[in-house]
C-alpha cells in the first residue's frame, strides 16, 4: 500500500483498482509474451480483443485499432504468437489485462534478430554505403530475370514489360525462391547472369519474388546472396515481397522495388518515359508543322494576289516609265530656267562689281601719303622719347652722383662701407672721387 494511504483507511474499489493498475504498469516493464490466440473479436472499432494462453493459463489481451491496422498478418483463433504489451488493469470491471503494442508470429522475434545482426554487420562494412550503388541504364539491352520459373512475380515482371515495352529482350535464370537450398541456388543463378550478361545481352538483372511470411523470404537474407549481389559486375533491382517486407537482398541491390511488378516499371522506366516523350514530340511536331503548313498557305495567298499576267505588267510599266519621263522633262526644265535666272543675276552683280582703276590709282597715292606722314610723326616721337629715357639714365649713372661730390668708401677687402660701425680705428680704406681715388686710415669714428 502507497505510503501516503494509512493503514486504517477505508478506500473505494475504484480508487483500489487504480492504485493496482498503476502499481501494474511501473512495477513490471514492457515484455513479450507468447502464446496461443483464442476467443479472437474484431469490434467495429477496428480494436482486437482476444485471450492469450498456453498450457496452465490464459490472460485477457487488447490491441487498439492504431496498432492493429499496422499488423502485417491477420491474427486467427489457434495461431501462435508473441505479444509486446503492457500489463495492466482494465479500472471499471477489475480485469487483469495486456494492452498489446506489437503482435508478431511466435518464432519470428529469433528471426528478427538474425536479421537485425546481419544487417549491422554487412552495414559497418560499408556493403549498403549509397556511394557503392550503380545507376541503372536508362535503355538497357536486356533484361535478366532471377526467380523461379513458376513463381507469380515471373508473370507478373513479363506482364508489366509486355505492357510497358514489348520490345525488350528477356533472359531468365531459374533458381528456387524458397527452402533449404533456395540461397546457394540464387547466388548461382545470379553469378550466371553476370557472367552471361555480355554475351545475352542484358544490362540489368532484376531479382523477385512474391510476398510471403518473414520465413518464405528468409532466402533472401542470405549474407552470400547479399556479397554475390555487390560482386555481380550488372546492375540489380530487387522486389521481394510486398511493400512492407525488407530483406538484406533490398539492403544489398543498387535499387529496392517495393514489389516484382514494381521492379519491372524500374527497369523499364528509360523506355516507358521516352514513348511518352516521344509521344509529347510528336504532338509538339505536329503542331509545328500545321503552323508551319498554315503560314506557307497565308504567304501563298498573298503571292497569289500579287501575282498579275505579264501583258498587265507589262501596261503598268509602261505606265510608270510614262510617268517618269514626264516628270524628268520637268524637272529639266525647272532646272535650266533656274539656271538662267542665276547667270543673270551673277552677271548684274559682276557688272556693279568692275573695278575702276584711275579711282584706285588716286586712292593708293592718298593712302601712300598718309603712310609716310604717319612714319615720320612715330619716328620723331620715339627719337624724342629715347633723348629723355637716355638723360633721366644719365642722370642716375654713378659718375654723375660723384660729379656732385659724392664719393664711395671702401675697406681694403673692396667691400663698400655704408656705415662707421662697419670700419674700425686704424683700418686701411680707399675713398672714389669723381676724378682720381684716395687711400687713408682710420684715426677715429663719430
Amino acid at each position: 500500500m502507497p505510503a501516503d494511504i494509512p493503514a486504517a483507511q477505508v478506500i473505494g474499489v475504484s480508487a483500489l483498482n487504480r492504485l493496482a493498475r498503476e502499481a501494474l504498469e511501473t512495477g513490471i516493464p514492457l515484455l513479450w509474451v507468447g502464446g496461443e490466440i483464442s476467443n479472437l473479436t474484431r469490434a467495429s472499432s477496428g480494436h482486437l480483443y482476444f485471450t492469450l494462453k498456453d498450457a496452465q493459463a490464459q490472460v485477457r489481451c487488447a490491441m487498439w485499432r492504431n496498432r492493429a491496422q499496422l499488423l502485417a498478418f491477420r491474427p486467427e483463433n489457434g495461431m501462435k504468437v508473441e505479444a509486446r504489451a503492457l500489463v495492466t488493469l482494465y479500472e471499471a470491471r477489475g480485469d487483469y489485462q495486456l494492452n498489446v503494442e506489437a503482435l508478431r508470429p511466435a518464432g519470428i522475434g529469433n528471426l528478427f534478430e538474425a536479421f537485425n545482426r546481419l544487417k549491422d554487420k554487412l552495414s559497418a562494412e560499408g556493403l549498403f554505403d549509397p556511394e557503392r550503388r550503380r545507376q541503372l541504364p536508362r535503355f538497357p539491352r536486356g533484361i535478366g530475370v532471377v526467380t523461379s520459373p513458376a513463381a507469380a512475380a515471373l508473370r507478373d515482371v513479363i506482364a508489366t514489360l509486355q505492357r510497358r515495352c514489348p520490345q525488350l529482350p528477356l533472359v531468365i535464370y531459374p533458381a528456387p525462391v524458397q527452402g533449404a537450398d533456395a540461397p546457394a541456388r540464387l547466388i548461382g543463378a545470379l553469378q550466371q547472369a553476370g557472367r552471361r550478361a555480355a554475351s545475352d545481352g542484358i544490362d540489368l538483372i532484376l531479382l523477385v519474388r512474391g510476398g510471403g511470411s518473414i520465413e518464405d523470404l528468409w532466402a533472401f537474407n542470405d549474407e552470400g546472396l547479399a556479397r554475390a549481389i555487390r560482386a555481380c559486375p550488372v546492375p540489380v533491382v530487387s522486389g521481394v515481397g510486398h511493400e512492407t517486407d525488407f530483406t538484406i537482398a533490398d539492403f544489398a541491390a543498387d535499387l529496392r522495388a517495393a514489389t516484382p511488378t514494381g521492379a519491372a516499371e524500374l527497369a523499364s522506366a528509360g523506355y516507358h518515359a521516352a514513348h511518352g516523350e516521344c509521344r509529347t514530340l510528336e504532338l509538339s511536331l505536329t503542331r509545328t508543322l500545321q503552323r508551319k503548313l498554315e503560314s506557307l498557305g497565308q504567304r501563298l495567298d498573298r503571292c497569289a494576289l500579287r501575282l498579275v499576267h505579264p501583258r498587265e505588267r507589262l501596261r503598268r510599266a509602261v505606265q510608270t516609265t510614262d510617268a517618269l519621263r514626264q516628270g524628268l522633262q520637268r524637272a529639266m526644265r525647272t532646272q535650266l530656267e533656274r539656271s538662267a535666272h542665276r547667270q543673270a543675276q551673277l552677271a548684274v552683280r559682276l557688272r556693279n562689281r568692275r573695278p575702276d582703276p584711275a579711282r584706285s590709282q588716286q586712292h593708293v597715292e592718298q593712302l601712300a601719303d598718309r603712310l609716310r606722314r604717319a612714319a615720320h610723326g612715330r619716328l620723331d616721337a620715339h627719337s624724342r622719347g629715347i633723348a629723355a629715357l637716355g638723360a633721366h639714365l644719365q642722370h642716375l649713372a654713378p659718375e654723375a652722383v660723384l660729379a656732385r661730390g659724392y664719393s664711395i668708401t671702401r675697406d681694403a677687402a673692396g667691400n663698400i662701407l655704408r656705415s662707421a660701425a662697419c670700419a674700425s680705428v686704424g683700418d686701411t680704406i680707399r675713398v672714389q672721387l669723381s676724378e682720381g681715388e684716395l687711400s687713408g686710415t682710420v684715426s677715429g669714428k663719430r
